[in-house]
């Protein structure tokens, strides 16, 4: 197949759905050529060696890239983000479409959804069919994380989104909860396969960097409570801090450590001060190839997202990586995440947004034996391996490629 990727962010740093997923179709016989932004992910400023220009082709392990021009923000400003993603849609629809070969199918990522508006014209006027996959759910996504207020704005996108649905002659989600969110919107049903995400971090998931991270863990003291990844309104880490401060009151040897970026990362460390909070730290992101030993060296990984419905039928990212990391798992969102932790017999769940449910399983794990938890670590990592793969998943995506192709033959 020849295979048009279209992503607003295909950056260098081989990331899930990125590099390493063009290489990987392109491995198994595909031509893959992508349709990008310039990289500016996730500060918002172009990464070295770029500059903003008409467009550029350039070549990455095999991989051809054409990308074009866009507003590059990734603040807290909506209008800013809604710049971003407009400028995108419309370079990648106006100058992208002049630029690129005729594939056989487009695949297109979603987010953001304009990158859906930008799919739906090329593939009608490349007249190939298109298949997209759905991260989160437009305008949902935008109202529970705060970037978007108006509900009249917001019935706009809805619609919008709603022509995409029609215009895909497949779509990908990465839950059970997406695909029922998407038929209450009159999606049909055989329309939609859902596959799950796979990590980023496999190639950092070897034999050395495993034992390197039991080793740090092994040579620190005390209970590493770690939450990994982005700081942002839907992350909704208050809830965390308060629980910070209850477990403070009973158990003087747990440490929580948050590393990673985001808008709100500035404003909750001010509030961990303000909290008096000792057993808490805040350090920057790491690298990809440093990511598991980053895990791997906690006793305890978290997830945790605002207590809304829409969060109930999402996967967090992180969820992957964490299993595969073999470390127990405290997942402090409801619904599909908390099912899929509950299945692999990898952790625990609690009540998102309560700091004294989050601070009763906190508890709860650091009362258990260090065998009980390896236990639950090594369940995780094989649920994982035999369930969540990057193999697995590319193979599930390149069936919902060809099943468009059949059916355009018949």
């Amino acid at each position: 197949m020849r295979i048009l990727l279209l992503s607003e962010w295909f950056d260098p740093e081989p990331f899930y759905k990125g590099l390493g997923f063009a290489a990987k179709l392109m491995d198994i016989g595909h031509a893959v050529q992508v349709l990008t932004g310039f990289p500016n992910y996730p500060g918002g400023r172009l990464y070295d060696g770029y500059r903003m220009r008409p467009w550029m082709r350039e070549t990455m392990d095999g991989v051809p890239i054409v990308r074009v021009p866009l507003y590059p923000s990734h603040d807290g400003s909506g209008v800013k983000r809604v710049a971003t993603y407009a400028s995108f849609a419309a370079s990648a629809a106006l100058i992208g479409g002049a630029l690129t070969e005729r594939p056989d199918v487009i695949y297109a990522y979603h987010p953001p959804g304009t990158v859906g508006l930008a799919a739906a014209w090329l593939s009608a006027a490349k007249r190939v069919p298109l298949v997209y996959d759905i991260q989160d759910m437009w305008p949902e996504t935008l109202l529970a994380s705060g970037m978007f207020g108006s509900r009249i704005g917001a019935g706009l996108v809805g619609n919008a989104m709603s022509m995409v649905y029609r215009a895909a002659d497949r779509i990908i989600v990465l839950s059970p909860g997406f695909k029922r969110l998407l038929c209450s919107r009159g999606v049909p049903e055989h329309k939609i396969d859902v596959v799950y995400n796979w990590s980023p971090d496999e190639t950092a998931a070897s034999g050395p960097a495993v034992a390197r991270a039991e080793e740090a863990q092994a040579s620190h003291s005390g209970f590493e409570v770690l939450f990994a990844g982005n700081m942002g309104k839907a992350q909704g880490l208050d809830a965390v801090l308060e629980a910070a401060a209850i477990v403070s009151r009973t158990s003087t040897d747990v440490r929580f450590v948050f590393v990673g970026a985001g808008v709100e990362k500035d404003r909750l460390q001010a509030r961990a001060q303000q909290l008096g909070l000792s057993n808490t730290e805040f350090r920057s992101a790491v690298s990809r190839d440093k990511m598991g030993v980053t895990l791997g060296q906690s006793n305890v990984l978290l997830v945790h997202l605002r207590d809304d419905p829409l969060f109930a039928a999402t996967i967090p990212s992180k969820t992957q990586s964490y299993l595969m990391a073999g470390r127990p798992i405290i997942m402090a969102v409801r619904g599909e995440a908390a099912r899929l932790v509950e299945k692999a017999k990898a952790g625990v769940a609690c009540e998102p947004e309560n700091p004294n449910d989050i601070a009763q399983a906190i508890v709860s794990l650091r009362a258990q034996s260090a065998e009980q938890r390896a236990t639950m670590g090594e369940c995780g990592r094989r649920f994982y391996w035999q369930n969540l793969s990057a193999e697995k998943g590319v193979l599930r995506i390149e069936s919902a490629l060809r099943s468009v192709l059949r059916t355009q033959d018949l």
